[in-house]
């Protein structure tokens, strides 16, 4: 499991496990990771973590958030970079994942408005400047492209593509428009979930069943009906 370790003057103060999807950083003692210091911002960044890998985006912080001595606003995050917010570093540490653009082809990217909704398992462009590199667990891959294994599938009921079924083979799978919301289906060993991971210019987050989801992943039931980027989907368990 990733990790990171809170530090100051280059001393460790503490360590903290990446267990859950969304992991906030800030003054305020609600974050997850609680900095008490002047230099940083009542909520300051963020860590969205899918399956093996992370990125960090900067809240709109005072200071701004730095790694390898650049301000950035969303980064994806490797083995061993150290994140500068104030006077405190964080060590990110994730010995399992690995940067590399070869872990897309376990990634499936969906352009559900769009006529004949091409399904990309490559690296896409825009997907990766909008969100930053988003891979999944290599371990089940050769079982998760076999159709018999499929548990589950998505049916749209609005768009150019309306009535199309489409079985989840891949443990992730992307639905949305880059650069206006886009939100992730993953498929966990107790179930399906569904994750917010980009809303910049969406002025609310995925709905299930007409309830809009919060940070957390939402775990999905059969039958539950989803809507992103303005796209209206049912999720079913084969």
């Amino acid at each position: 499991m990733a990790r990171l370790l809170l530090g100051f003057n280059d001393e460790t103060l503490q360590e903290y496990e990446l267990d859950g999807d969304t992991t906030t950083i800030g003054r305020k003692s609600d974050n997850d990771i609680h900095i008490d210091n002047l230099a940083v911002s009542s909520h300051h960044a963020k860590i969205l973590t899918i399956l093996n890998d992370s990125f960090i985006e900067d809240l709109g912080s005072t200071n701004g958030t730095y790694i390898n001595g650049a301000k950035i606003q969303k980064h994806a995050l490797e083995n061993g970079e150290v994140i500068v917010i104030g006077k405190h570093t964080l060590t990110y540490v994730n010995n399992v994942a690995d940067a590399g653009t070869g872990k897309f082809e376990n990634t499936v990217i969906l352009r559900p408005d769009t006529e004949g909704m091409p399904e990309q398992v490559h690296a896409d462009k825009q997907l990766e400047e909008s969100i930053g590199r988003i891979a999944t667990d290599l371990a089940s891959d050769d079982a998760a492209d076999s159709e018999a294994q499929a548990a589950a599938s998505i049916t749209f009921l609005s768009g150019a593509n309306k009535g199309r079924n489409l079985k989840l083979r891949k443990n992730l799978t992307t639905l949305g428009k880059p650069g206006v919301q886009v939100a992730a289906i993953t498929r966990r060993p107790t179930g399906y979930f569904l994750i917010v991971v980009d809303a910049p210019t969406s002025t609310t987050h995925p709905m299930v069943n007409g309830t809009e989801i919060g940070q957390q992943a939402h775990p999905l039931n059969s039958g539950d009906t989803i809507e992103a980027a303005g796209i209206t989907m049912k999720f079913e368990l084969a």
